[in-house]
């Protein structure tokens, strides 16, 4: 059987499948369908420095190729995570799990990140620049090189262990932002999140989405984020995680063929929740189709 075992920032992975933030809580809730230790880690819900419920709903819309969403980060709040979430996480997930924080000031990232990293179950920070920031004018920290680059010195200062800066797609020259996040000292990169899209309702006349737009997710956008993936992956030497999209054992081995070190599944565990168990579960017949003998072996493989 080929090798599924791949190394992000340093730690070691059984095999590169990461079920992404916001589509697989804080884990426990997926561990009464099934051993979640069979993934290679999983990010949790997006975390905030102070608790958020959320946008007003309607919150999610169908359409064609994916789902359209606008939750709003709704989240207890960092210190609830760690009193009350991670405990639980630890009586049915044994490997370090991947932190995903989200902020609205520089400072808040720094604050949030900085008590996560002294979680001894966390191996990772997973952090989303895409949120508004509340001192620039609402505009995402993603959309600036210069932003982007902020945020993660900020975190930088205050962590000991791997950061991996989240991008947004929503930009013209993700390339830029991505090196300017490697040249801050970001251990990895991440992405994409979600693209911008709405729906309108033809009986009202008005948005589907109480917030008018959402974030698009789903199979329609993976050939988007495939290309986002190789273009930094050959622009940056820190490992790039891939996501957007991806909903089958073929999905991740072609997001590691264009440079991806281990490959997150988000919408696709809301329609199936058993999807990331059965990718793992396929992958080794799909590396011998395709005579790979380590996953590890074809990072990067376009070349």
């Amino acid at each position: 059987m080929g090798k599924l075992n791949v190394n992000l920032c340093g730690i070691e992975l059984s095999n590169p499948v990461i079920p992404a933030s916001g589509t697989f809580g804080y884990g426990y809730e997926y561990a009464e369908l099934y051993d979640i230790n069979q993934l290679g880690t999983f990010s949790f819900k997006g975390t905030t420095k102070d608790p958020r419920f959320g946008n007003p709903t309607p919150r999610i819309a169908e359409c064609t190729g994916g789902m359209i969403n606008a939750v709003g980060l709704q989240n207890p709040g960092v210190e609830k995570v760690i009193s009350e979430e991670l405990p639980k996480l630890k009586k049915c997930f044994h490997k370090p799990v991947m932190a995903n924080v989200s902020g609205f000031s520089v400072e808040d990232y720094a604050c949030t990140c900085r008590l996560l990293d002294q979680q001894e179950q966390v191996g990772w920070l997973e952090v989303n620049v895409s949120c508004p920031n509340v001192h620039g004018g609402g505009m995402s920290f993603g959309t600036s090189p210069a932003a982007a680059a902020e945020v993660t010195r900020a975190v930088k200062a205050v962590t000991t262990k791997p950061v991996i800066i989240k991008l947004s797609p929503n930009v013209t020259d993700i390339v830029s932002i991505a090196k300017a996040c490697e040249d801050a000292g970001a251990d990895g990169i991440s992405l994409i999140n979600t693209m911008l899209g709405m729906r309108i309702d033809l009986r009202t006349k008005k948005p589907v989405i109480a917030n008018t737009m959402g974030g698009f997710s789903g199979p329609a956008i993976f050939p988007v984020a495939l290309r986002m993936v190789y273009q930094v992956a050959n622009a940056v030497s820190i490992p790039v995680v891939g996501m957007g999209g991806v909903s089958s054992a073929e999905d991740v081995i072609e997001m590691m063929l264009a440079g991806a070190t281990a490959v997150e599944v988000g919408a696709a565990n809301l329609i199936n929740p058993y999807t990331c168990q059965e990718i793992i579960e396929a992958l080794p017949g799909v590396m011998d189709k395709y005579n790979i003998e380590s996953l590890q072996q074809i990072i990067g493989g376009t070349k």
